[in-house]
């Protein structure tokens, strides 16, 4: 057993912790010395557009789109005073395209009126910007400022910390701050993007290659972390077979038999019918 490691059944110090998450970490940057950011952009407007846009949609997706939308829009102040319609046109091939092009034309409007078309350097002044929250106002903080306020959390990050047991939460906000508590604040930035490209090439959701994982032997779940760090299945209703259609004899079984019609009885001749005549009275 290592320093940095705890005795079993023993939670490590935060001093062993912090050991175990610097060694880890120095093999995974070497593992992937190119980690960065993915998304096209050229200024900080464009980032925190295609950051916005990037929202349940993939990179490569995004940067698909983005370029004729730069190109048509460059700045906050046209694309303040776009059509949304013409907007919805560029972006209708992102999923809820039409909530992110509401999006973007209200947070142009709203740099163009609070902050001279320029995008802000504080957390707290991003995320009042339509369609930005705490996750993408890091992503611009740490990119394109270099001073992040916090640990971007995307569902690569979430994973692959709770394999490699850096955190016992499973939420983004939760698992936020013990990484925050792990990484020095120089490292905030380059350690989700390192993260999200360990989580592409090797620390998949479905199959990780931990055979070829450089940290497999750090990693307290190698050879065990398919379910790990996973959303759980979506629990569906069982269905309910639809009765099969009876068939014509059974539908002719099931009718309530009709009683046969009594035979009539034979009628009487008619002069059987007449009743016999009464004797005449005599008056006397």
């Amino acid at each position: 057993m290592t320093k940095t490691e705890a005795a079993p059944g023993h939670k490590p110090t935060r001093k062993a912790a912090r050991e175990a998450f610097t060694a880890t970490f120095r093999e995974l940057r070497r593992a992937h010395p190119d980690a960065h950011c993915e998304l096209d952009h050229k200024s900080p407007f464009e980032l925190v557009v295609a950051t916005v846009l990037s929202a349940q949609s993939t990179d490569v997706a995004v940067n698909k789109v983005t370029p004729e939308l730069f190109r048509r829009f460059p700045t906050p102040e046209e694309l303040a005073l776009a059509e949304p319609s013409t907007v919805e046109g560029l972006l209708g091939k992102l999923g809820m395209f039409r909530q992110k092009t509401k999006s973007l034309i209200g947070l142009s409007k709203k740099l163009v009126a609070d902050h001279e078309g320029r995008v802000p350097e504080t957390l707290a002044e991003l995320v009042a910007l339509p369609g930005v929250g705490r996750k993408t106002a890091n992503v611009v903080l740490g990119v394109a400022f270099g001073k992040p306020e916090g640990v971007v959390v995307d569902t690569h990050v979430q994973r692959i910390s709770q394999r490699l047991g850096w955190t016992d939460h499973a939420t983004p906000d939760k698992i936020e701050p013990d990484l925050m508590q792990l990484a020095p604040r120089r490292h905030w930035d380059i350690l989700s993007h390192t993260l999200i490209f360990h989580g592409r090439r090797v620390c998949t959701a479905q199959r990780p290659a931990c055979v070829s994982c450089p940290i497999n032997k750090r990693c307290p779940s190698a050879f065990a972390a398919e379910s790990i760090g996973r959303k759980p299945p979506r629990l569906r209703a069982a269905a309910v077979p639809s009765p099969k259609p009876a068939t014509r004899s059974k539908k002719l079984l099931k009718k309530p038999l009709k009683a046969k019609p009594k035979p009539a009885e034979p009628s009487a001749p008619r002069s059987a019918k007449r009743s016999p005549r009464k004797p005449e009275r005599s008056v006397r």
